[in-house]
């Protein structure tokens, strides 16, 4: 598979990771969007949100508990988001399910 965030999994790609356990790996995004901008990934290659179901969908309870680990060892405290992008127009570039955190500054609410 030609996949960066498998590759990054397996070592192949070096990243700065901020945490990793035997599901979820998560690491400093190369292009942040906020002070604190970290991905947090399936080490399971699903190709993104529109392709969970019955069988991988508790991966998200695992990402979400995560990003709330991640969040406070970044002291966090004031808040912080998490979003997913999915397909083309959604702004998905990478078809690796993948969340950003994002925090450490006052976010525009602007979504779109």
């Amino acid at each position: 598979m030609d996949c960066i965030f498998c590759k990054i999994i397996s070592g192949d790609i070096p990243s700065e990771k901020v945490f990793e356990n035997e599901k979820v790996l998560a690491f400093k995004d190369i292009n942040p969007m906020a002070p604190v901008h970290i991905l947090i990934i399936p080490k399971e290659h699903i190709d993104g949100a529109d392709m969970l179901s019955d069988s991988n969908a508790d991966i998200v309870k695992d990402i979400m508990l995560a990003a709330k680990q991640i969040a406070q060892s970044f002291n966090l405290d004031n808040g912080w988001r998490v979003v997913t992008n999915v397909g083309n127009d959604g702004g998905q570039t990478v078809r690796h399910l993948h969340f950003h955190l994002l925090g450490g500054k006052k976010l525009n609410t602007e979504l779109a």
